[in-house]
């Protein structure tokens, strides 16, 4: 395996840190959850598995996050945070020649899957980790009415043990979407999917099934 390598990146609303493959042109945005940052080691491992497999990967902070270094995101953040996921996007296209993936850890995935319902063309797939289904404990408070409107191809890995969504929840509420998509389940893993619980080739090799399909 390369030794993965990457290096800061800032554009106007983006910041955070580019991993860049010169075996391939396909590129991914790569975000953390409500309570983490760009440098979660989730988030690590996962850039440097699709660098290694020739994708670039620009790893990033959302625009709460570059405005506060701790404390979740507010609910008037979310519009921010889409634009910043946009933002990002964009500038990857400007060094990417080929496919375009958008990737994103529980409130990241979420507000990834929102502006992808929203833009449908804005990338060819979307990588979901740890998507929040619910609260832990308010199943009656699903996050998923934009699902039917998804029509980018998604693939979700959730963890067999993950408060936020029951795996009969989870393979219920994807029925909901018209786009293909796949569930991958991680036996024994909680919400934060930390490294070494699971074979990271099972994301590579999943979203690229998924895009070829």
């Amino acid at each position: 395996m390369a030794q993965a390598s990457f290096s800061p990146f800032e554009a106007e609303g983006v910041r955070g840190y580019l991993h860049k493959s010169m075996s391939a042109c396909d590129g991914m945005v790569l975000t953390h959850g409500a309570g983490g940052n760009a440098n979660s080691p989730l988030l690590l491992a996962v850039a440097d598995a699709f660098q290694n497999a020739g994708v670039t990967v620009l790893r990033c902070d959302l625009p709460f996050r570059q405005q506060r270094p701790s404390g979740p995101p507010r609910p008037a953040d979310s519009a921010k945070d889409r634009a910043g996921l946009r933002a990002a996007v964009a500038a990857l296209r400007r060094i990417v020649s080929g496919r375009t993936f958008l990737s994103g850890q529980s409130y990241g995935g979420r507000q990834s899957s929102m502006l992808a319902a929203d833009e449908p063309e804005l990338v060819e797939a979307l990588m979901l980790l740890s998507y929040p289904f619910h609260p832990p404990g308010k199943p009656a408070e699903m996050r998923t009415a934009h699902f039917p409107r998804l029509r980018t191809r998604a693939l979700f890995v959730q963890g067999s043990h993950d408060p936020f969504g029951s795996i009969e929840e989870m393979e219920a509420a994807v029925t909901m979407i018209p786009a293909a998509h796949k569930l991958t389940v991680v036996e024994g893993a909680g919400h934060d999917l930390k490294r070494g619980r699971f074979d990271l080739s099972i994301l590579t090799g999943g979203l690229t099934q998924l895009v070829t399909a």
